[in-house]
């Protein structure tokens, strides 16, 4: 189970935003962060507030990946020709965990670590039991067989708070999904809008 989990909407209430999305969220009722400190008044964020705010948001939205874990994905981005801001997103949104939850086989990024951790997952027919593969375009990934009747398969699937972007074809019927093509930043359906050139600044500067 990811440390995470019980207190995943902790992260929506730092960020005072609904990163994922859910109605459940506290957010949603509560305007003021977590702890004793949370109502206090907001100040005005420096740069530096911004660019951090920005990274702790995008991190947290994949499941509060470690720094060790985002920093890592950030010098891949930066070695790829291109946008790196893009090509952030492109690298994050090609973890099997997140392709999992983008396709709706479980309800939460958290659920998406867990159900690769422990093996429910294949890639192109073989069992991948680690969320933070990387998969390439035209790969598909399907729920086992034995685990097609978890009751969270089958409830995430009838989510109607979500949809599958376009960049992932997924077969509901079959729990298969392919990993149509890597998507840039306007292809996310982020629930709230990320800055990617926020989180590249600070760590060009940090």
């Amino acid at each position: 189970m990811t440390k995470r989990t019980s207190a995943k909407y902790k992260i929506d209430r730092r960020m005072g935003e609904n990163i994922w999305g859910r109605a459940k969220s506290p957010v949603n009722r509560r305007e003021y962060g977590p702890g004793q400190h949370g109502q206090r008044r907001k100040g005005k964020l420096s740069d530096f507030g911004l660019q951090l705010r920005a990274k702790q948001k995008l991190k947290g939205h994949y499941g509060d990946l470690t720094e060790k874990q985002f920093r890592r994905i950030y010098a891949d981005a930066v070695r790829i020709k291109g946008d790196t801001g893009e090509n952030l997103i492109g690298l994050l949104e090609s973890r099997l965990d997140a392709v999992v939850y983008r396709a709706k086989f479980v309800a939460t990024v958290f659920a998406a670590r867990q159900f690769v951790n422990h093996g429910h997952v294949t890639v192109n027919g073989k069992r991948v039991n680690i969320p933070s593969y990387r998969v390439k375009e035209g790969d598909v990934i399907e729920v086992r067989d034995r685990s097609k009747q978890i009751a969270v398969v089958l409830e995430a699937t009838q989510l109607a708070e979500r949809d599958v972007p376009d960049y992932i074809d997924a077969d509901h019927s079959k729990l298969k999904a392919t990993f149509v093509r890597t998507p840039g930043l306007s292809d996310v359906p982020f629930a709230v809008q990320m800055e990617p050139n926020l989180v590249i600044e600070f760590y060009a500067q940090n």
